[in-house]
């Protein structure tokens, strides 16, 4: 069986993972989506910024492309903080209130009243010790390898369904070639029909060709009936996207170059064409090709 990072993955995905530890709850979320490259944003609580370059390079190291939004949160019980007074904010209300005083007729207000009054009394969190700090940001790096782990499993899942997808599209494409390498358009007998038609109504109209014109009409009906080249490097991408789906791995950069190799012989294919079957064959490649490619645009 082929490793993670080995298989097929597609570049959405969310997970989550949740703790509890020394009296503080750590979340941490991850999500992803199609991106060109690898775009890494992290949102890290108050405190906690010596952490973010160790989480980069695990993000980095695990996921090749997309946009990554990773969020932790971590939250202290209420048991654990300490009650202070906002000095600054006291003063505030207590020079209010003596402004008021020769203004208006009021009882002095009573300290509960004041210590209500929003900013007055704050909790703050206790300091941690060095080692509590340590346990408590070893414990985040874990919470972060185990949504790591988690999304990447969630991706590999959703790869999977996309390759099967992608493949489907792949062998309807290589189907689709093979009819129009065997169409009978292709075949000589039809090229000297169609050529000896076309001779028969130009000599109807009285203009007559002669032997040099002749041939170049020849050569450019010859040369638009030939698509030898295209359904040969037809048949080849569609060797190359199936070994990139088996090998699996990051290969969704190359699967969309391919995607647009394929069709690229589709367009030439139809301008080439001498026969309605054969352009209805051709469209038919690129509706093909233009759903594979939306698919291959989630791959990672």
């Amino acid at each position: 069986m082929k490793s993670l990072k080995q298989q097929l993955a597609s570049m959405t995905g969310y997970a989550r993972a949740t703790t509890s530890v020394d009296g503080a709850n750590i979340q941490c979320e991850i999500k992803t989506v199609n991106a060109r490259g690898l775009d890494i944003r992290l949102r890290l609580g108050a405190g906690f910024d010596a952490l973010e370059p160790k989480i980069r390079r695990l993000l980095g190291d695990r996921l090749t492309r997309g946009s990554i939004s990773c969020a932790i949160t971590v939250q202290r019980d209420n048991g654990t903080g300490q009650l202070v007074i906002n000095q600054q904010a006291l003063g505030a209300v207590l020079d209010a209130f003596d402004a008021l005083s020769g203004k208006i007729e009021a009882d002095r207000p009573r300290l509960d009243g004041i210590l209500n009054i929003k900013g007055v009394l704050d909790t703050r969190e206790t300091p941690l010790n060095a080692d509590m700090e340590a346990a408590l940001h070893h414990t985040i790096i874990e919470q972060v390898e185990i949504c790591l782990d988690d999304l990447i499993n969630n991706r590999t899942m959703e790869g999977a369904r996309l390759s099967e997808v992608i493949s489907c599209h792949v062998d309807t494409i290589n189907t689709l070639a093979q009819m129009a390498q065997d169409h009978p358009s292709r075949q000589r007998d039809y090229f000297v029909t169609r050529l000896s038609q076309q001779i028969e109504a130009l000599n109807d109209t009285g203009a007559g060709l002669s032997e040099d014109r002749l041939h170049q009409e020849a050569l450019i009906l010859a040369t638009k009936a030939d698509i030898c080249e295209e359904l040969d490097r037809l048949f080849a991408h569609v060797n190359a996207a199936k070994e990139l789906l088996t090998s699996g791995g990051a290969v969704g950069r190359k699967l969309d170059f391919l995607a647009q190799e394929f069709n690229r012989e589709a367009n030439t294919l139809c301008s080439k064409s001498h026969a309605v079957e054969l352009t209805t064959i051709g469209l038919d490649l690129k509706s093909v090709i233009d759903q594979m490619r939306e698919q291959i645009q989630n791959i990672e």
